[in-house]
């Protein structure tokens, strides 16, 4: 039962009114507290954001409660720990002695430990007659029976803002998901309606979320997500209310998922059939004029990073390209039309070098409706695009001469 605390440190090191402070806190002690020392330790390392420590002065903490040989703190068993520098050293994994003196400074200085320094300044304990422990000089661990309390508070204040913070981030994945899809089913029903002023409402909220933030940065996102959810559902409601949207006999069969979904290239497009002709085309798939997949694949290696598995033809390409444009925030009509006017495997090939390139290019979107104009004004081809990405990243360029369209067109880039 020690409560006496040598008041002031030894030698050149200065004494402050909040050290007294510390002191006399460790000193109230009720009779008979006991706390277990592992558990402050835990409650301890789950509230350091708020009690202010780091994780490395915790390091050396648990070297110190080590050296404690008893698993709960009490006044009985005596609080003072008493070992050197070198063995404090090998317990916390080898640190060096002035990181270790460093560590132990911000362990007093958060009122942690305490110091119970010998007439000399050297740790050591005195010992009965019959080995009994009578006094020691080192480091006190009262603070840790005394505000255990205040520990366990902070821990349990940490414990509740992340699970908060877990919930905020579910209900805005949530969100994301539930807005992208309604609003993309949306337009591929072709219901009336500003979907295009509400997809770009959604991307703007959704780019500029952070990827660390706290609870109350993240807020102002779930309130405009959630704002944008209630317009498509009211939207929605009043659809199938005038009875515009109905269900597709196909949507009450059995769901047959392809992890291949791409969009029809000319050739897969349906036919008029007549007479003359009434079995379905067998000619095999048309690239883009001039342009070789492995050349776009070595414009634009980043693409390949998105498929399920390699791209070997244009329709693996095309495939990817699909699911790409929206990570890009290219909404589906958008696409749509460059498929179109483009062509689908054009359209995939420009997408590649979007993503190539997105560090230069703010908005996706806008850059591939603009893209689009040109190609239906006649005044866009792919090929210089092509090859200025290819510039661009220093790729090493195919072996082979560029066939003659694309160096007709590289003096017009």
């Amino acid at each position: 039962m020690e409560r006496h605390i040598a008041a002031t440190p030894f030698g050149s090191r200065p004494m402050s009114f909040a050290l007294m402070a510390a002191r006399m806190k460790a000193i109230e002690i009720p009779e008979g507290k006991v706390v277990g020392k592992w558990q402050v330790y835990r409650d301890l390392c789950e509230g350091k954001s708020i009690i202010g420590i780091g994780d490395r002065a915790l390091a050396v903490l648990a070297g110190l409660l080590s050296f404690y040989p008893d698993d709960d703190l009490s006044e009985e068993n005596g609080l003072i720990v008493f070992p050197s520098n070198k063995q404090l050293s090998l317990r916390a994994h080898g640190m060096a002695n002035a990181t270790l003196r460093r560590h132990l400074a911000a362990l007093l200085e958060c009122g942690i430990i305490l110091r119970k320094d010998s007439p000399n300044g050297k740790r050591y304990a005195h010992k009965g007659r019959g080995g009994e422990l009578e006094d020691a000089f080192g480091f006190s661990l009262a603070p840790l029976l005394a505000r255990a309390e205040e520990f366990h508070m902070a821990a349990e204040r940490v414990r509740r803002n992340n699970r908060a913070l877990k919930r905020m981030r579910e209900r805005i994945t949530l969100q994301r998901r539930d807005i992208g899809k309604l609003i993309e089913a949306a337009m591929n029903e072709g219901a009336p309606g500003a979907w295009e002023g509400l997809w770009s409402r959604y991307r703007a909220v959704v780019d500029q979320l952070p990827r660390k933030a706290d609870l109350h940065e993240l807020e102002p996102f779930a309130t405009k997500l959630d704002a944008i959810r209630e317009e498509i559902d009211i939207a929605l409601k009043k659809l199938i209310n005038v009875g515009n949207l109905g269900a597709k006999e196909s949507q009450n069969e059995p769901q047959h998922s392809n992890s291949h979904t791409y969009l029809p290239v000319k050739s897969e497009l349906p036919r008029k059939t007549t007479h003359a002709d009434t079995k379905p085309s067998d000619q095999p798939r048309q690239s883009p004029q001039a342009c070789s997949l492995d050349l776009v694949l070595k414009a634009c290696p980043d693409i390949s990073n998105y498929a399920p598995t390699e791209i070997g033809s244009w329709r693996d390409l095309a495939a990817t390209a699909v699911q790409v444009k929206g990570y890009l925030g290219v909404s589906l009509p958008a696409y749509e039309d460059a498929c179109r006017v483009m062509g689908p495997e054009t359209a995939a090939i420009v997408i590649a070098c979007i993503l190539q390139r997105a560090q230069d290019i703010n908005s996706a979107g806008g850059y591939l409706r603009a893209l689009t104009e040109k190609a239906r004004a006649g005044q866009f081809s792919v090929g210089p695009m092509l090859l200025a990405t290819l510039k661009a990243h220093s790729l090493p360029p195919n072996r082979r001469t560029a066939p003659r369209y694309l160096q007709s067109n590289r003096k017009a880039a």
